[in-house]
């Protein structure tokens, strides 16, 4: 049997591409990597590995922790993660979480093909950059009260619907519709409430961004006919998540949860792993909160959807109808939702938290929009300014191995301090110009070093362990015309 070890902490090769971490110890399970060898040295090179470690103590996991191919260190829980709690005798975990709920990704089509985007890149990137509220802070598409907070946070996009920020179309491609009916807006606090009210419809900083793309590739005609995805074809990505909202609705469950259950995180290897336990009042509040944030950043990525088409209706003169501007699919990432799943032979009811992954249901599942059922959930897993994105579906083998689960990015592979310290941003947007023909617009040089091509893993490779996995499986390329970053 093939082993590799890291500071301590042993592998096994269960089979290609699979890396297991026996049970020993305090753990409760044993946790897997799913991930090649190049992938697994990256992985190696910072605390992913003992954080997993550390998520195997949470009350009440299931199966196993589980890193994806993208997996890198977080804040407690590693990024790229997966662990599933078991709702009466588990626990619910915002560490596991994070603190960008539902930072997610939409994709949408238009029947624009590259040739009809070349020689209008400059004006689409600047009408872009200037028309989608960016950056840190406050400013969004909409100048909201607490009444119109309240709102989003209960209703999702069917509030953006009522308002005319969004078409039926939009709720039907979008994962759960938009919605989680287990909101509860009165779970947010008003700190969180004040951050949101300016923030709705905007983009925010870091790893956020607004990119327009071609498809170069497509592997699977039938799928990718589903998706209505062909080659040339101009696609726009939005990756956002619910802002200061999120992050302080975060904040504020991890202190809580340092009062009250201060004996249950005793016992967990890391304090960031903060979890309270089912059933307990506190497991409640939080799932209702977090179901609210989940909610505001659908609407979110709604908002700036909407503002996006009304851009392209400028730039090329026509109506966002004409140009067939639908959305493909909205995937989220950084939360833990209540899903059935077979376990052991047994149907079993778990918070599977996804932080840093994707949900990925595969041909037939009951929670697929009924457009896709026949062939699969899309997934939507970016890459870097310099490297392509791919389209996935949910493949076969995802239930039986990663609760429904596969990657979401190429994860990092350095932090921001040493990307500004190793890049120079007009640099790397010069060179992505020149060299990529991308065209990059951002508040700072720093923002565009943060997220320069170098910083990141392997996308392709990523990917690649992911449809050999049967996890999720390939369905077409994209590559970056333009970008758009706080």
């Amino acid at each position: 049997m093939t082993t590799r070890e890291f500071d301590g902490i042993r592998l096994e090769r269960v089979r290609e591409f699979v890396w297991e971490m026996p049970r020993e110890g305090d753990m409760r399970v044993p946790a897997r990597v799913l991930a090649s060898e190049a992938l697994l040295d990256e992985i190696g090179e910072d605390k992913t590995l003992q954080q997993l470690r550390n998520a195997t103590h949470l009350p009440g996991i299931t199966g196993h922790a589980i890193c994806m191919p993208d997996g890198h260190q977080g804040y407690g829980f590693p990024v790229g993660g997966v662990g599933a709690t078991d709702v009466e005798e588990g626990c619910i975990s915002p560490g596991s979480v994070g603190y960008d709920i539902n930072c997610g990704v939409r994709m949408m089509k238009t029947n624009i093909t590259y040739a009809d985007v070349q020689g209008h890149e400059e004006e689409l990137v600047n009408a872009l950059f200037a028309n989608v509220p960016s950056g840190l802070g406050g400013g969004g598409i909409v100048e909201s009260g607490i009444d119109t907070v309240d709102a989003v946070l209960s209703r999702g996009v069917d509030w953006a619907l009522e308002e005319g920020w969004a078409v039926e179309d939009d709720l039907t491609h979008c994962e759960d519709e938009g919605y989680r009916p287990d909101a509860d807006p009165s779970a947010v606090s008003q700190k969180a409430k004040d951050r949101g009210k300016n923030q709705l419809g905007s983009l925010g900083s870091g790893n956020h961004f607004l990119e327009v793309q071609r498809v170069t590739d497509v592997y699977r005609d039938d799928v990718a006919d589903a998706y209505g995805l062909e080659p040339d074809q101009i696609v726009v990505l939005i990756h956002c998540g619910s802002r200061g909202l999120g992050h302080q609705t975060c904040t504020d469950y991890l202190r809580k949860i340092e009062k009250r259950h201060g004996d249950l995180l005793a016992e967990l290897p890391d304090k960031e792993l903060a979890a309270a336990p089912a059933g307990s009042e506190l497991a409640e509040e939080y799932y209702g909160a977090m179901c609210a944030c989940i909610n505001f950043a659908w609407v979110n990525r709604q908002l700036i959807m909407h503002r996006v088409r009304q851009v392209f209706e400028r730039v090329f003169d026509r109506s966002w109808e004409s140009m067939e501007m639908h959305l493909l699919y909205d995937v989220a990432h950084n939360i833990a939702k209540k899903e059935q799943h077979r376990v052991d032979g047994e149907e079993r009811e778990l918070y599977v938290h996804r932080k840093g992954a994707t949900r990925a249901f595969p041909a037939g599942h009951p929670e697929v929009p009924a457009a896709y059922r026949d062939v699969g959930q899309p997934i939507i897993i970016p890459g870097s300014m310099g490297a392509g994105s791919y389209v996935l579906r949910g493949g076969e083998a995802s239930m039986e191995l990663t609760f429904g689960s596969t990657a979401h990015g190429a994860g990092r592979l350095m932090s921001r301090t040493q990307a500004k310290q190793e890049f120079w941003g007009e640099t790397v947007q010069d060179e992505l110009r020149e060299q990529n023909q991308v065209y990059v617009k951002a508040q700072s040089g720093a923002t565009v070093a943060e997220e320069a091509p170098g910083v990141y893993k392997d996308v392709d490779e990523v990917v690649r362990v992911s449809d050999a996995l049967g996890i999720g499986d390939k369905v077409a390329r994209t590559y970056p015309v333009c970008n758009i970053k706080g």
